[in-house]
């Protein structure tokens, strides 16, 4: 979920509790709090919670709650992540740790003491190379088998192989997440369980119907809306996360503000091919 600003640079909680409702009502089993798309890197931790408190009292019950706790500080991850679960979280998202490029066993480490710092809270390893420049490797996953909290990973390395090799290792015991939209049928194919999406902000119900067709056996009806969700995903990612989806959804609108410096609003290249690619979604 994005993290909508105010005019002043705040966040609007009071849009971000309609905003997560609207999500539910379309198709979100679950919300992802203060993650790469809800720019975590730019909020302060009193932010992180207060956020979190708003989306929780406008749509707990109704949808679980995973909060971004990841950091490339051991000692930090693992009091966001205690602190996650006191305030009453059904998840935790734990990226692997970033700039500081630590060896496999150092990444076990890492994630062992989060692990710790909350053992009945749920825990979902995020792997994004890309961003990170580091990758939790599947053999290093399957170690951390061992603890009951590690029970899904949100793979956003931008491959179908990593799922196949984490089922080879895991087995179906991590319930595997495609952290890419447009990977999200291919992952499935192999083994996937599910999306954590951006997509999702404008096009939820369409996803859903995917998801589900898929999971039907309805192959062909996935793959159609696979298809037409394409440009859509390839739109979203035209330049950096959350650059384009807060666009999309001021199109749409939703007064979402901007994202907060180093990321600048969208161009106005940007802004039109979104503009068209949100027409030829609608129904005609």
């Amino acid at each position: 979920m994005v993290t909508p600003f105010a005019a002043d640079g705040s966040i609007n909680l009071d849009l971000a509790g309609r905003l997560a409702d609207h999500l539910v009502s379309n198709g979100s089993d679950g919300l992802v709090l203060c993650g790469t798309t809800g720019e975590s890197p730019t909020l302060s931790w009193e932010e992180e919670h207060a956020f979190f408190a708003a989306v929780k009292n406008a749509v707990g019950g109704r949808a679980k709650l995973v909060a971004g706790c990841g950091s490339n500080c051991t000692a930090e991850a693992v009091s966001a992540t205690a602190k996650a679960a006191q305030l009453g979280a059904d998840g935790a998202l734990v990226v692997v740790p970033y700039y500081n490029k630590p060896p496999q066993d150092g990444l076990e480490a890492h994630f062992r003491a989060v692990a710790s710092a909350a053992p009945e809270l749920p825990l979902m390893l995020y792997n994004i190379p890309g961003r990170t420049g580091t990758s939790l490797a599947p053999d290093t996953t399957a170690r951390l088998m061992d603890l009951p909290n590690v029970v899904s990973f949100k793979a956003a390395s931008g491959t179908t192989e990593e799922v196949s090799a984490l089922r080879a290792q895991c087995s179906d015991r991590l319930a595997i997440y495609s952290g890419d939209d447009a990977l999200t049928l291919p992952m499935l194919a192999v083994g996937a369980v599910g999306v954590v999406s951006v997509a999702s902000h404008v096009a939820g119900p369409q996803i859903s119907a995917m998801i589900k067709a898929f999971l039907d056996g309805d192959h062909a009806a996935a793959l159609a809306i696979h298809e037409q969700l394409l440009p859509l995903c390839k739109a979203l990612f035209c330049t950096t996360n959350p650059i384009p989806v807060k666009a999309a959804l001021e199109l749409s609108g939703w007064p979402v503000g901007a994202p907060r410096l180093p990321l600048l609003p969208a161009n106005d290249d940007v802004k039109q091919r979104l503009s068209e690619t949100l027409a030829a979604l609608r129904p005609t």
